[in-house]
Order: structure tokens, then C-alpha cells, then sequence
């Protein structure tokens, strides 16, 4: 998505061809889920049927963006198909943001709303030795008001979370010098901090790895683990899964720049993933201070 390659050459309109991918997408999908289901189910075969659906979906996408870039290198792509694809990534980073308004917005209700109710002189008769606090890390509390939810220990600030929220801070700086290194047709700088900027997201990655692996084996925090629990790992989880997404965007971007594409004036596919980069710094901060500090 470079936009025009060849600059007067594309036409008013483009109209891609026919094309198999939306469907083989769709395909690819719906092993993804049924094979999920089923897994979770305890039917071993939803393994196989999952895998199958991602192996191809993400051969569909493939080729799918591959012919895309083509379409953008080749010229076929306007100033208006440009200000399309600036539309579309703009509401794809909206609903993102409505995304994740819904995961703080459940974390919100079960610590404002939930948990208070839960111990009011309503609910005596009920839980009559319930706890009402917050974080629910012991029976008796939120956690395990029947005591079915194993006692956990919480996950502080210090030191993985504070590394990581400095990390993808730092990694906003690298692509924002990335950018501007592009601007100004300096191409090898940009490369570089490209490259570092993948390598930060990787380095977050893996310590957001470890600190699940503490979390599970050190703490016994799980998914399991009561309110606090699940929302933890909803939280932290789904913003891994889009730092892992917009990593491998990254990597895409810095592939392209070392094959000659983009140039300082037509350079979406970069800023698109910017675009979604900086969002996701942007919730992690969210994250950091409610999750790990409230």
C-alpha cells in the first residue's frame, strides 16, 4: 500500500478482479472456530481442524496483501484509493479501541459495581463470611467466596510490566525516527530503526512470556483465578496478541523498504502500521496503570 508508484499513471478508480481470497478467508475461518470449539471440548480432533483453518488462513493472507503490494508497486493505485485505505484504517484502529473499551469497561464494572454488591447486607445471608476487596487473592474474598478458586498472588508494577511499558515507549521513538528518516528519502537510517523497532517488539514479547510463566508457576495466577484473574489475563493477553500483530507488520514494512518500496511522499502501508503501533502503545499505558497499579 504505497499508494502510487508510478504518480499519474493509475486510474481514477481501480477495480480489482475477481478474486477467491475473501472466500478461501472465510474457509480458513471456520475451521478456526470450529476446530476451537470442539477442542476445548475435549475432542482431540478440533487440534488438527485448528490448525488446518489457521494454516489457511494465513496462506490466504498471504497472498492475499502479496497481491495487494503488487497492485501498489505496479501503479494501479490512486490518490483516492490512498484516501480509502486511510478511511479503513482509521475505523479498523476505532473498532480496536471499542475492542478494548469493552475489556477495561468489564474490568471497571466487576471492581466498582460487582464485587461491592456481591458483599452487601443483601448478599449476608448468601456468603455470610464474604470479602468484598480487591485484588481476590485468598478464600474468602472475591476470588473464592466458596472457597473453589485456589489462593494466587498478584503481579506488581516492578520490574517486567515497567520494563515493558519503557520498551514500547521506546519503540514509538524508534518508528517515529524511522518516519521521518523516510520523509526525508534517507532510506538506510530508516531501515535501521525499523529493525530496531521489531526487535523491541520481540524483546516485549518474550518478557510478557516470562511473566506469564512466573505468573502461573511462582503465584499460581491463572485464568482460573477468580474476577481478577480473568481479567488479567483478557487484558494483558489480547494487547500481547496485538503486539505480536503489529510486530509482524513491522517486520513486513522494513522487508518492503529493503526491496526499494515506498518513497517519501506515497508511504501508507508505513504509516498504517504506525498508525496501529502508536495504538497500541497507547492502550499498554492504559493497561499498565489499571492493572498493575490499581
Amino acid at each position: 500500500m504505497s499508494a502510487v508508484s508510478k504518480h499519474g499513471s493509475a486510474p481514477y478508480y481501480f477495480v480489482p478482479a475477481l478474486s477467491a481470497y475473501p472466500a478461501l478467508a472465510s474457509f480458513g475461518l471456520f475451521f478456526v472456530v470450529l476446530g476451537a470449539s470442539q477442542w476445548v471440548n475435549g475432542h482431540g480432533w478440533g487440534a488438527y481442524a485448528l490448525l488446518l483453518g489457521l494454516a489457511i488462513l494465513l496462506g490466504t493472507l498471504v497472498r492475499w496483501f502479496g497481491a495487494a503490494i503488487a497492485e501498489s508497486e505496479g501503479g494501479l493505485y490512486s490518490d483516492r484509493v490512498d484516501a480509502s485505505f486511510r478511511w479503513s484504517m482509521s475505523w479498523f484502529i476505532f473498532s480496536e479501541v471499542m475492542f478494548f473499551a469493552a475489556f477495561f469497561g468489564a474490568l471497571y464494572w466487576a471492581r466498582v459495581h460487582s464485587v461491592p454488591a456481591l458483599g452487601n447486607i443483601d448478599n449476608q445471608l448468601l456468603w455470610p463470611d464474604f470479602k468484598a476487596v480487591w485484588p481476590s487473592s485468598a478464600p474468602g474474598t472475591t476470588a473464592s467466596p466458596a472457597g473453589i478458586v485456589e489462593p494466587f498472588s498478584t503481579i506488581g508494577p516492578w520490574p517486567i510490566p515497567t520494563i515493558n511499558t519503557a520498551i514500547l515507549l521506546t519503540s514509538g521513538v524508534t518508528l517515529t525516527v524511522a518516519h521521518h528518516a523516510l520523509i526525508a528519502n534517507n532510506r538506510s537510517k530508516t531501515i535501521t530503526w525499523m529493525w530496531i523497532t521489531v526487535l523491541l517488539g520481540v524483546t516485549f514479547l518474550s518478557l510478557q512470556g516470562y511473566e506469564y510463566m512466573h505468573a502461573y508457576r511462582d503465584l499460581n495466577l491463572k485464568l482460573s483465578s477468580g474476577i481478577f484473574g480473568s481479567t488479567f489475563f483478557m487484558l494483558t493477553g489480547f494487547h500481547g496478541f496485538h503486539v505480536f500483530l503489529g510486530t509482524i507488520m513491522l517486520l513486513v514494512i522494513t522487508l518492503r523498504l529493503q526491496k526499494g518500496h515506498f518513497t517519501p511522499k506515497h508511504h501508507f502501508g508505513f504509516e498504517g502500521a504506525a498508525w496501529y503501533w502508536h495504538f497500541v502503545d497507547v492502550v499498554w499505558l492504559g493497561l499498565y496503570l489499571v492493572v498493575y497499579w490499581m
